[in-house]
């Protein structure tokens, strides 16, 4: 015969098993708590500098953003005038489309061209005999970007690199002034931007094909896939981390692009390839706005947060 007080035991024993099991977690919430302020202990050095370089410098900016202020006499409060400018004035619009055209030329063509280039190098060997060709790709990304603006600049020129190969090939009706040249100085600022880039995006690829499963082009070659094939439907899937973060970093490099422009052309001929970075430098070391450069760094700041995350956004949604 059953006892009578069977169930009341069961309900006691795992009454029992649950007490230990609550002593356990709550064991365990303290140690993750410790861990987590031992993490930010460690943290907190680069937080404090980060703090100290960046975002209060920021959050003086933004201050800055609503004075009329010429960086020597005293400031006045305007509000929103500035940012009433920013987005009411054709100079400030300009550059700020300006900034969004290089996307092409900054993100657009480098990523294309490093996708093939990561293509070919990971077929041929992988990459055993392209190691000098990967190194000078590279090397704008270790050369100053002011050292490249006077580099190009001077191959840009009449008498430069540029003019005398095509003089060399018999084109001698497309040589011009590049960089003073009303029409085709952008794209010649444009195309310098898509030459620092194109090293960059190489090697992230590179690096992202060497993680893909070997054995997965090995089935691409078995089921007859030829070299496009296998490209869009083994690499480009398996770099769908790395473009995101390729998009990323060339996309701020784009809208806060300043060092090579400046060198080059310093936003002219006119303001044919005027900038938000020049266009701040302008305005609060030269004009003397320092209110409406502020404003305008601002802007920027909050366009470029915005086209990341939506990059972010996107990308994870895919993934």
């Amino acid at each position: 015969m059953t006892p009578v007080h069977e169930p009341s035991r069961q309900v006691g024993e795992q009454s029992a098993a649950v007490v230990p099991a609550s002593k356990s977690l709550r064991r365990a919430r303290p140690r993750s708590s410790r861990r987590q302020r031992i993490a930010y202990l460690y943290l907190a050095p680069a937080l404090l500098v980060y703090t100290a370089f960046v975002i209060l410098p920021w959050l003086h900016t933004l201050q800055l953003s609503f004075f009329r202020w010429d960086g020597v006499t005293p400031g006045v409060f305007t509000g929103l005038d500035n940012y009433r400018q920013v987005l009411s004035d054709p100079q400030l619009l300009s550059s700020l489309w300006h900034a969004l055209g290089f996307i092409g030329f900054y993100t657009l063509l480098p990523i294309a061209a490093g996708l093939v280039l990561a293509a070919v190098v990971g077929r041929a060997r992988r990459g055993r005999n392209f190691t000098v060709a990967r190194t000078v790709l590279f090397l704008p990304q270790i050369v100053p970007l002011v050292a490249v603006g006077v580099i190009w600049r001077w191959m840009y020129a009449e008498d430069g690199t540029v003019n005398q190969l095509l003089r060399a090939v018999g084109l001698d009706s497309w040589t011009r002034a590049w960089l003073g040249d009303f029409t085709w100085a952008y794209f010649a600022v444009g195309l310098v931007g898509s030459w620092v880039m194109t090293g960059l995006c190489l090697v992230l690829f590179q690096a992202g094909i060497q993680k893909i499963d070997t054995s997965l082009y090995e089935a691409a070659r078995i089921d007859g896939a030829g070299a496009v094939r296998e490209f869009f439907a083994v690499t480009l899937p398996g770099l769908r981390s790395e473009i995101s973060v390729a998009v990323t970093v060339t996309v701020i490099a784009a809208l806060a692009s300043f060092d090579v422009v400046y060198v080059t052309t310093g936003g002219g001929p006119g303001d044919s390839t005027l900038v938000p970075g020049v266009l701040i430098y302008r305005l609060a070391f030269t004009a003397g706005e320092v209110g409406t450069a502020c404003a305008l760094a601002v802007v920027l700041s909050l366009l470029i947060s915005l086209v990341v995350l939506t990059i972010g956004r996107l990308t994870r949604e895919r993934s």
